[in-house]
């Protein structure tokens, strides 16, 4: 039988669960977070500029940017190639199962090829935390690791701990084993994200890792004193603190946004027009502004079809492939009651 990792689950992080369902909720529910696709490749580039920067990534937000949109930017080739890594592997991340090996071992391949030698590969040899020129922390022995990963990944898909609080254990225990020669951070960090984006699939979008890299001193310390005290519970709490603060923010953004979107909806007649030319079926962009006799430029897009998106009231027939040369868009049910007699 697969002994459980050592936790305790304070008030503190109970308490801070209950707010994050609560928020979540809203997100999910209230706001169209998840209809929001250019709100999603910002928090992405978040998410990735802020993992790799705890890892002493040089390139600023503004360059990550560049780099996952394909242009040119001024810096060392390893740092360009640990965003692009970073970018294949968070767009895949809910083709993952959390807990396989396999897939955790594929997923470090996608962070790590062609900058270590044991890309996707358990490490062969001992290694260290250091802090400073102190030895902080050791990991597990490297012939202890496979069977320490798969334990984990045991318990934590057979326990009945909310998938917040198993995502906070897992990400701590991971950093604890240590299983690669390089990467190990972030890959905690990614399978964190993972598990809280096979609950709500909302959080492949919001970019903990952002909060975490504000709060370094604090992340750091959190898991030295969970280590002290072979107890992830200082962890979790922080943990989820810095999950609480990251959709805190993410309501507070698309609070901003649905509101200016309700603004420019009662003030245009032209999404009504586009409501009323979907009514008849799905139709493409050029489709659409055909329809309602005005050229489709990139302004116009924004203005018109954004906030409709944004708002709920339409639909992409693709999602998955928001730039898809056969993208089209639908009416849903939600639009269908904004133009009903």
């Amino acid at each position: 039988m697969t002994q459980p990792p050592p936790y305790t689950i304070t008030l503190g992080a109970a308490d801070y669960l209950a707010k994050i369902v609560e928020i979540v909720t809203r997100l999910e529910l209230g706001l169209g977070f998840n209809k929001n696709h250019n709100l999603h490749r910002e928090n992405r580039a978040q998410a990735i500029y802020a993992s790799l920067a705890i890892e002493g990534n040089s390139l600023s937000l503004n360059e990550v940017t560049a780099v996952i949109k394909g242009n040119a930017v001024v810096g060392t080739q390893a740092e360009i190639k640990e965003v692009k890594n970073a970018y294949e592997a968070y767009g895949q991340i809910l083709g993952f199962d959390p807990y396989s090996t396999i897939d955790f071992l594929k997923a470090h391949q996608l962070m790590t090829v062609g900058l270590i030698k044991e890309a996707g590969k358990f490490r062969s040899g001992d290694v260290g935390v250091f802090d400073g020129d102190r030895v902080a922390h050791i990991g597990a022995r490297p012939r202890f690791v496979p069977g320490l990963i798969e334990e984990l990944f045991e318990w934590a898909k057979k326990t009945t701990l909310h998938p917040v609080l198993k995502s906070a254990a897992l990400h701590y225990e991971i950093e604890i084993i240590h299983p690669f020669a390089d990467g190990n951070g972030r890959m905690g960090r990614l399978w964190q994200t993972l598990v809280l984006a096979k609950w709500k699939s909302l959080f492949q979008w919001v970019p903990l890792e952002l909060f975490l890299y504000e709060k370094r001193p604090e992340y750091y310390q959190a898991i030295e004193s969970a280590r002290k005290v072979n107890d992830s519970g200082v962890f979790i709490e922080f943990a989820l603190a810095a999950i609480l603060d990251a959709v805190k923010e993410r309501e507070k953004r698309q609070e901003r946004r649905h509101d200016q979107n309700q603004r420019d909806l009662e003030l245009s007649k032209t999404h009504l027009a586009i409501l009323k030319a979907l009514k008849t079926g799905d139709l493409s962009r050029k489709e659409i502004f055909a329809s309602i006799g005005q050229y489709g430029d990139t302004r116009s897009f924004s203005r018109n079809i954004t906030p409709l998106l944004n708002e709920g009231l339409i639909e992409l027939t693709h999602p998955d492939k928001p730039n898809s040369e056969f993208q089209k868009y639908r009416l849903n049910d939600k639009g269908k009651t904004v133009i009903s007699p």
